[in-house]
């Protein structure tokens, strides 16, 4: 059976959120987190279905009062733990061209945190109708869908503090973790990266914090000033990126995202803002922004980058204060048929 990972770029029907609860540690921060996400639905609702899936009764109701004439949101109700739905989301594979959606293990980016609510998300929607007549299959092992990066096209980018990081699957050899993604996700190229971190990140350096691809030429990542603490590990992630051969032999085209000026917690500690942590739905980017200065510069490199897509700035700055950002936030359904 062929097996294929679509590039987040490729045709989608829908965006999967996890709203915000006031039994998790967004208490505090609910009255501005929840813009957020209404910002988030009203965006993605342009351009495709948004799922959204609650934790409370009463978020559920009120959710559904609220978005009773918008045909293009649909509302459950299962349990969670936070509301990181790129991690505890289903991860779309093409099989011989058919839509499948596949439930990898999640254990709270190592034990971090707990998730036990948070593994039953996709199972739950699942029953309830919400990705349709899409089979969910369940993963064998630990996997999150922010440490993935593919161009659709079997290559796929990740960094070895994630994936190859003992929290995760301590049983598991890079190569054998390499047989995996190629035997679950189609993945026969892997680029690792060795370098490449940000203060108050707590995934073990997702991917997709770091950089991404735009196009299966080209890659958009973090590049900080020499003067920022970051510079370092960015500046080594940056060299190794340029090392990288796509298929043909030929160099990436990278597109450097500038690393916001530093964002701290209450408690003065640096939180992990980056524009690398955009979203690709259909037609559009929607990238997240912090309130500095940089966030100008960020929104013409992506629009440089996606020329023919629609780039809706959002503010994310309340996010950061749970050490995630946009990207995190959402998990993309692809199109039930491959166009590719």
């Amino acid at each position: 059976m062929k097996k294929r990972m679509p590039a987040e770029w490729e045709p989608q029907t829908a965006v999967q959120l996890t709203w915000p609860t006031r039994s998790s540690d967004w208490a505090p921060f609910l009255p501005r987190i929840e813009p957020v996400f209404h910002a988030l639905v009203s965006c993605i609702s342009q351009h495709q279905r948004v799922i959204i899936s609650c934790g409370s009764d009463q978020d559920a109701s009120r959710l559904r009062h609220l978005y009773q004439n918008h045909a293009q949101v649909a509302i459950f109700r299962a349990d969670n733990n936070d509301t990181w739905a790129r991690d505890h989301g289903p991860i779309s594979v093409y099989r011989n061209g058919q839509l499948t959606l596949v439930d990898f293990l999640f254990n709270g980016w190592g034990g971090k945190y707990s998730h036990d609510k948070d593994n039953q998300i996709s199972a739950t929607l699942q029953q309830l109708g919400a990705y349709g007549d899409t089979q969910l299959h369940a993963g064998r092992w630990i996997l999150e869908g922010g440490s993935l990066e593919t161009d659709g096209r079997g290559t796929l980018l990740t960094t070895e503090n994630c994936l190859l990081n003992p929290n995760r699957n301590p049983s598991l050899t890079k190569g054998m973790i390499e047989a995996r993604l190629a035997e679950d996700l189609g993945i026969d190229r892997v680029l690792w990266l060795k370098h490449g971190h940000l203060q108050g990140d707590d995934t073990d350096a997702h991917i997709d914090t770091l950089a991404r691809f735009c196009s299966p030429t080209s890659i958009a990542y973090c590049q900080a000033r020499q003067s920022d603490d970051h510079y370092p590990s960015l500046h080594a992630m940056e060299q190794e990126l340029h090392t990288l051969r796509q298929r043909n032999g030929q160099p990436y085209q990278l597109i450097p995202l500038p690393l916001p000026s530093p964002i701290l917690s209450s408690d003065g500690e640096r939180l992990p803002a980056t524009y690398a942590n955009f979203l690709i739905i259909n037609q559009a980017v929607l990238l997240p922004i912090y309130g500095v200065a940089e966030d100008a510069i960020a929104v013409e490199r992506i629009m440089q980058a996606f020329p023919s897509h629609w780039v809706h700035p959002i503010n994310c700055r309340p996010v950061v204060e749970q050490y995630g950002s946009l990207h995190c936030l959402t998990m993309q359904i692809h199109q039930e048929t491959s166009h590719v």
